[in-house]
C-alpha cells in the first residue's frame, strides 16, 4: 500500500468500513427490518385458508383496485408534468421563480390532514374550483387521485430538476446543427439522459401514493367497494382488534410494492446500460 493510501486511511472523516457497515445495518434493523418482520410474523399466526380468504374478500380487492389504479395514474400524470415544471425552472427565467420553485415543495412540509381538508374544500361541490366543474370530484374516486396527484409531484421535479441542471447544453447545439429538430434532440439527446432519474421519481411517486392515508380520507368519501383505499381499511381492522387482518393486507401491499419497485430499478439499470453505451 503506497504512502497516500496510507495517508488517506489514516485521516479519514468517516470511520473504517466495517464499524460504518455495522452502524448501518444496525440502523437498519431497527427503522425497518425489525418492523416489517413484526407485521410478516404476525400474519403467519393465520392458516393459508384464512390469509386468501382475507386478501381476497370483493371489499379489499375493490380497495386494491383503487388505491394501485389511483397510485399509479397519478404517478404517470407526475412523471409528464413533472418534467415540465423541471424544464421550466432549470431552463428559464421569470418573475417569482423562486417562489415557485419553493411551491413544489409545499406537499413535503404540510401536514397531509391540512392538504386533505384544503382539497376537499376546493373541490367540493360549492367550493372555489369544484362549483365550476361539470362533474363531482371530493367524496369519488377522482378525489382519491388529486390527493395523490398532488402529494407526489414532489418526487418527480426534485428528481429530474438536477440531473436537468448537469445535461449539457452543448449536446443540443450539436444536435441542432447537425439538422435535427426540436421533436428529434428532446427525443433521441435529452430523454435518454433523464430517463433513468424520471423512472425514479415515478417509483418514488408511485411507492409513496400507494402508503398515503392523511389526505386521501377526507377528500374520498370513504365508501366501501367504491372509494375506500386500502390504507383506511387496514386502519378500520386495526380499530376492530382485527390485527391478524390488517397485517394479512399490509403484507399484500408491501410484498407488491416491493416487486414493482424492485421492476422499476432492474429498468432503470438496463436504461443506465443502454445509456453507457
Amino acid at each position: 500500500m503506497s504512502t497516500r493510501a496510507l495517508l488517506l486511511r489514516r485521516h479519514s472523516v468517516l470511520p473504517g468500513f466495517n464499524l460504518a457497515l455495522g452502524f448501518a445495518l444496525l440502523y437498519l434493523c431497527f427503522i425497518v427490518l425489525i418492523p416489517l418482520s413484526a407485521v410478516f410474523l404476525k400474519t403467519f399466526t393465520v392458516s393459508w385458508g384464512t390469509f386468501v380468504a382475507t386478501v381476497t374478500s370483493p371489499r379489499v380487492m375493490a380497495s386494491y383496485r383503487l388505491t394501485f389504479g389511483a397510485s399509479l395514474l397519478a404517478a404517470l400524470v407526475n412523471a409528464v408534468f413533472g418534467l415540465l415544471v423541471s424544464w421550466v425552472l432549470v431552463r428559464y427565467r421569470f418573475p417569482g421563480k423562486r417562489i415557485v420553485d419553493a411551491l413544489v415543495d409545499l406537499p413535503f412540509a404540510l401536514p397531509t390532514a391540512v392538504a386533505g381538508i384544503a382539497l376537499t374544500t376546493l373541490y367540493a361541490s360549492n367550493g372555489w374550483i369544484g362549483q365550476w366543474l361539470p362533474f363531482k370530484v371530493s367524496y369519488t374516486p377522482l378525489g382519491v387521485w388529486v390527493a395523490l396527484t398532488f402529494i407526489g409531484l414532489p418526487f418527480v421535479v426534485r428528481t429530474v430538476q438536477p440531473v436537468l441542471e448537469d445535461l449539457q447544453r452543448e449536446l443540443e447545439e450539436a444536435a441542432a446543427t447537425l439538422g435535427a429538430t426540436r421533436l428529434q434532440t428532446f427525443a433521441l439527446v435529452i430523454f435518454p439522459a433523464l430517463a433513468p432519474a424520471l423512472l425514479t421519481g415515478f417509483a418514488l411517486a408511485f411507492a409513496r401514493a400507494l402508503g398515503e392515508y392523511g389526505s386521501v380520507i377526507f377528500i374520498a368519501g370513504n365508501m366501501p367497494m367504491v372509494s375506500e383505499i386500502t390504507s383506511l381499511l387496514i386502519i378500520t381492522k386495526l380499530e376492530q382488534y382485527d390485527y391478524t387482518g390488517a397485517t394479512s393486507i399490509a403484507v399484500v401491499m408491501l410484498v407488491t410494492a416491493f416487486l414493482l419497485l424492485l421492476l422499476i430499478n432492474l429498468l432503470q439499470a438496463w436504461a443506465r446500460r443502454r445509456q453507457g453505451r
